[in-house]
């Protein structure tokens, strides 16, 4: 199962490797200053955070001695982990702020939903790489990635978890549109999401996620309650004007203005601190992260790779527009977090072993003739 060939260093993407780091130093220089000053008691957040990125990076040293096409093996088994955990939560989760989403290993505590974004890109990649269909999928042929991908969708929707659920349904769209579809399918499935969110809207959303939605088209009406996280978040970033405040001189975040300044809104705690320049340079470098990913998409040395590297780069897209247009305050507040920069330790790990997935993909690009399955 491991083996190591010296190929695989001296096809190893260290462009790619300099630009996650960079991105990784930011993150962790902002959430310093998110959770400044320290409290006098408990682990400050971004010591707890850099403790999670050592684990992660450990965990993908692991993965680079696999190769990646073990993950048609072992995606079988990881699907019925995740979708485990995720009834358990149900029975034994842990309660917090009205939601019950995380089971507690006493050293952390664990959300299996950020762990079944990366198990349905897995599983998604692995049933399209064995099914492939050159004049594109029909609806029936459709039917079992969309039950693979229905279940731990329903199930998050219990807890409640309507972001996290709804990020499982980008990551279906993107990547089963990627694999081409017949064009009278494009009309079944817009049709169909259409009456799904009108019947999401008077059946499933809960009066407080409602109250979000109405809130993010009129934050002003309710200045004090929901739309106070919008309006201070918008207060912060425009505060920053061209150069910023200076680092750990932000008022919004050390004032305790601007809630959640450690998690969904931290990125407001960069952009007020260094301004416009400072939030132009951090996206740049993590969107070309991103495209660099895309880049390992195109060059991966089967379908296979093709499709984990696409669905991982779609897994971090859709979060990151997702939480930065929910800064700006052009998205409702759907606690989508900006993955490697706001403070969890479920989703930083997450994030990582995608990460090291990717990397493994890029790195054994030259090798053929070695499938699984």
């Amino acid at each position: 199962m491991f083996r190591f060939d010296r190929r695989l260093l001296a096809h190893f993407d260290w462009w790619l490797l300099i630009l996650f780091l960079l991105v990784c130093g930011m993150a962790l220089f902002n959430l310093y200053s998110a959770s400044y000053p320290p409290k006098p008691w408990g682990t400050p957040p971004y010591l707890k955070q850099g403790y999670f990125f050592i684990m992660g990076f450990a965990a993908i040293l692991f993965i680079l001695g696999f190769d990646y096409q073990e993950l048609h093996f072992w995606n079988y088994v990881f699907y019925i982990v995740v979708v485990g955990l995720l009834i358990a939560i149900l029975v034994i989760g842990k309660t917090a702020g009205g939601a019950q989403r995380w089971i507690n290993l006493g050293f952390f505590n664990l959300q299996p939903s950020e762990l079944a974004k990366l198990m349905l890109v897995i599983t998604l990649a692995s049933y399209y790489s064995r099914k492939e269909v050159t004049d594109g999928y029909t609806i029936r042929q459709l039917v079992v990635p969309i039950g693979l991908t229905a279940v731990p969708f329903l199930l998050i929707l219990l807890q409640p978890d309507l972001g996290t659920a709804l990020m499982l349904g980008f990551i279906f769209m993107s990547m089963t549109i990627f694999v081409k579809l017949r064009f009278t399918v494009y009309a079944v499935l817009g049709t169909t999401g259409l009456a799904a969110v009108l019947f999401a809207w008077e059946k499933l959303l809960k009066p407080y996620q409602k109250q979000r939605i109405q809130t993010f088209l009129n934050p002003e009406r309710d200045p004090m309650g929901h739309g106070y996280q919008i309006m201070q978040s918008k207060i912060a970033v425009g505060s920053g004007g061209k150069f910023g405040k200076g680092y750990l001189e932000g008022t919004q975040g050390h004032l305790h203005f601007l809630p959640e300044r450690h998690t969904d809104f931290a990125f407001a705690v960069w952009s007020e601190e260094w301004g416009f320049i400072g939030s132009l340079f951090f996206i740049s470098v993590y969107f070309l992260m991103l495209l660099w990913g895309l880049y390992s998409s195109a060059f991966a040395r089967d379908r296979f790779g093709m499709l984990l590297s696409f669905g991982i780069v779609m897994l971090i897209f859709w979060q990151a527009v997702i939480n930065l247009m929910m800064i700006l305050g052009f998205l409702p507040v759907v606690g989508i977090p900006l993955p490697l920069v706001s403070y969890g330790g479920s989703s930083l790990l997450t994030t990582l072993l995608a990460f090291g997935i990717l990397l493994n993909v890029r790195m054994r690009r030259f090798q053929t003739g070695q499938t699984a399955e």
